[in-house]
């Protein structure tokens, strides 16, 4: 007997060239394949320009409310694609942020998008807190805990992910570290539960948890972490830090913070290194925490640079990172809601 050709080996084999011959001329036999098509292009054609247009208004500085525009730009995104529709997503964040809309039906978009809109991506609740207020906030509870409350299926997995995002943006840390205490054991959650701890100001429970579930695990390092540790804290620079990072395994957070503050009691000079890495590390987290403490560190270095005498270069290494990391929405209101100063040069192009 014949074995079934892999198809979808053979096409996936095949160069786009010859793929996109093979569609178009199959779209030329049927009229509905040839309908999708042409709608998915002509989608696909005007998302960008519109876009970039909209972004261009936004980092101008521009008083207008560009929130009506921006909400009609994402209703009429079918068809673009996965990163259009993110980009959408945080330019409309954006604009609410500057101007926010009705807060109710702003938590109504947004869970309409959660729960009926498999296909476009995950829309961050830190985002669009500012605009959503107290008023939008507790009406996405009420509902997402109606969900929870009802019967087992795919919407209580998307609640249970709103329900978690609800009580991080709200400051609701108990709430939080049960829903985290209740996900799978994993390294992950450990360390986002020692994070969630110390950003609350919690530290000895932190370091309890680490102790608990992460430090008795690897016995043999204490030596080798001992090491490191002095050789960071004698010569704070990108090798020891590394080193000392790699030493310290899963109990890193505990010990980059205690490290952090041991040496920002000593020469401040030698400190803004170690704590410029911190900030770059954290960012590279890419969650909510992350950038949360990567604001607080960034507050510590301000000082670290004062009392160094050097505000003027803290202020150019601020203007440097927002600029590099200017897509990165969160990020910018993190250091905001930290009372740090954003560079006049960067406010047109950075301003929310």
């Amino acid at each position: 007997m014949n074995s079934v050709p892999d198809l979808r080996g053979y096409l996936r084999s095949l160069d786009a060239e010859t793929l996109a011959e093979l569609l178009y001329a199959e779209a030329e036999r049927d009229s509905r394949l040839r309908e999708e098509l042409e709608q998915r292009a002509g989608a696909a054609s005007k998302a960008g320009p519109a876009l970039d247009m909209l972004q261009r208004l936004l980092a101008g500085g521009t008083r207008a409310d560009l929130t009506p525009l921006a909400r009609r730009m994402l209703a009429g995104l079918d068809g673009a694609t996965t990163a259009e529709r993110r980009r959408a997503v945080a330019l409309y964040a954006q604009a609410c942020a500057a101007h926010p809309p009705e807060p109710e039906p702003l938590a109504d978009w947004i869970l309409g998008t959660a729960f009926h809109r498999p296909d476009w991506p995950r829309i961050e609740l830190a985002d669009f807190a500012g605009a959503l207020g107290d008023g939008g906030l507790a009406r996405m509870k009420s509902i997402v805990d109606g969900v929870l409350a009802g019967r087992p299926g795919p919407r209580r997995d998307i609640a249970r992910r709103l329900a978690e995002q609800l009580a991080e943006v709200t400051g609701d840390v108990d709430t939080l570290l049960t829903i985290l205490a209740a996900k799978p054991p994993t390294r992950e959650v450990d360390l986002r539960i020692i994070r969630v701890l110390r950003s609350a100001g919690r530290h000895g429970e932190a370091i309890a948890y680490a102790a608990r579930t992460m430090v008795h695990r690897q016995p043999r390092r204490g030596g080798a972490l001992a090491l490191r540790r002095a050789e960071f804290r004698r010569n704070p620079c990108a090798i020891s830090y590394s080193a000392f990072r790699e030493a310290a395994g899963e109990c890193w957070p505990e010990e980059r913070a205690a490290a952090l503050d041991a040496i920002a009691e000593g020469e401040p000079a030698g400190a803004i290194a170690a704590y410029r890495l911190c900030v770059d590390e954290l960012i590279e987290q890419k969650d909510p925490l992350g950038y949360r403490d990567a604001a607080r560190v960034l507050k510590d270095l301000r000082g670290l640079h004062r009392r160094a005498e050097t505000a003027d270069e803290f202020t150019r290494y601020l203007a440097d990172l927002l600029e590099t990391h200017k897509r990165k929405t969160r990020l910018l209101i993190e250091v905001r809601n930290a009372r740090i100063a954003i560079p006049k040069t960067k406010a047109a192009s950075l301003s929310a």
